[in-house]
């Protein structure tokens, strides 16, 4: 009984082991056919890593601000006997805005230079006698004393009334009007909002580390979330002499020309300070790049064959990046179809269609 056990355990194993054998002779023979095999190249799209002048420039979030802005407002009270303006229209400096009701003030006025020219004559008459000792030396100081009060009293009445004419303190372009003709006005009420808009104010921060790249007169760029095809150029017109203790920040103020006044106070927009010097950078389009958590890289091509390449980004305008570290100028390097590759991965070169590698690229019109 032993011994016939022991024979089938045998005949098991021989079994076993031939098939054993032939399965790992069979994924010999298999990985040896695929080891062989030559994978076939992916199309991709490349481009040399080009070295160009890349322009040096800080990047704010700034709110506009008008060159003038007032509220319009009364300084005496008075009904509304005229609007010589119309809502949003443009007025020059001077121009009549409002004229309040004057009628008391002016028959008053007339009773004053009466009374001024009497005390002009009399004046006149209290000289003569004092020539021919007449009168006394304080009836002639008592008349010179009276003219100068009626034409003092005179001019104040005038100013009264050039003051119930309200007038334009600026060029500029209104508002809404905020009063009707009839309507009583009491003192400081507002009447309308006078803006300069050409050209704006574009205010903006910087960190106090940047403190000694700006400088009045530097050019700046402003782009604005409503005109998106546009970028308005302006200048630094003034820097804050002072450090925010809270922020750490300095306040700038650009200037910038607004000749058709599309620009408007209260908006946001960014803000690009274009510093004098200029620096060369390795640039590629931004479709080049695969971002990883553990390291940015791209795929250079060397012999039809593509190898994983670490780098180190910079700043990017529009669909360019710059690279600081790990390329060389005209090295090839992907562009599209990095998804197919691996390191060391077989490629063909098709340009028929690239990505965008525009520092200022618009949005399609549709």
């Amino acid at each position: 009984m032993n011994k016939r056990t022991l024979l089938t355990a045998v005949i098991a194993l021989a079994v076993f082991g031939a098939i054993f054998g032939y399965k790992y002779l069979a994924i010999r023979h298999s990985k040896a056919a695929q080891a062989q095999m030559v994978r076939p190249p992916a199309t991709v799209s490349a481009t040399p890593a080009q070295e160009t002048t890349w322009p040096n420039t800080l990047n704010a979030v700034g709110s506009l601000a008008s060159f003038r802005g007032i509220t319009v407002k009364t300084e005496l009270e008075g009904v509304i006997r005229r609007i010589a303006f119309g809502s949003g229209a443009a007025v020059a400096e001077g121009d009549l805005l409002v004229e309040l009701d004057t009628s008391v003030e002016s028959a008053q006025l007339a009773g004053l230079e009466a009374q001024a020219k009497l005390a002009e004559l009399n004046i006149t008459r209290a000289r003569e006698l004092r020539t021919n000792s007449t009168n006394t030396q304080a009836d002639l100081d008592t008349a010179e004393a009276t003219l100068l009060q009626t034409r003092s009293a005179v001019d104040q009445l005038r100013a009264t009334i050039a003051k119930k004419r309200i007038l334009a303190p600026f060029a500029g372009r209104l508002g809404i009007a905020l009063v009707y003709p009839g309507q009583f006005l009491g003192k400081a009420e507002s009447i309308v909002q006078l803006e300069t808009l050409d050209p704006v104010y574009a205010d903006f921060t910087m960190p106090q580390q940047n403190i000694g790249r700006v400088a009045v007169g530097q050019t700046v760029h402003l782009r604005v979330d409503a005109f998106p095809n546009r970028v308005f150029a302006g200048t630094i017109a003034a820097i804050a002499p002072r450090v925010s203790e809270t922020t750490r920040s300095i306040s700038l103020r650009a200037a910038v020309a607004n000749r058709d006044e599309i620009l408007l106070p209260g908006m946001f927009g960014q803000v690009e300070v274009v510093l004098p010097d200029t620096e060369h950078a390795i640039v590629l389009p931004s479709a080049a790049i695969v971002y990883n958590p553990y390291g940015n890289f791209v795929y250079v091509i060397e012999g039809n064959v593509a190898h994983q390449r670490f780098v180190q980004t910079g700043a990017q305008r529009g669909n360019l990046v710059t690279i600081l570290s790990g390329l060389k100028p005209g090295e090839s390097v992907v562009t599209s179809g990095q998804i197919k590759l691996r390191n060391g991965s077989p490629v063909q070169i098709d340009n028929t269609v690239v990505p965008s590698a525009n520092p200022a690229p618009k949005p399609a019109e549709g």
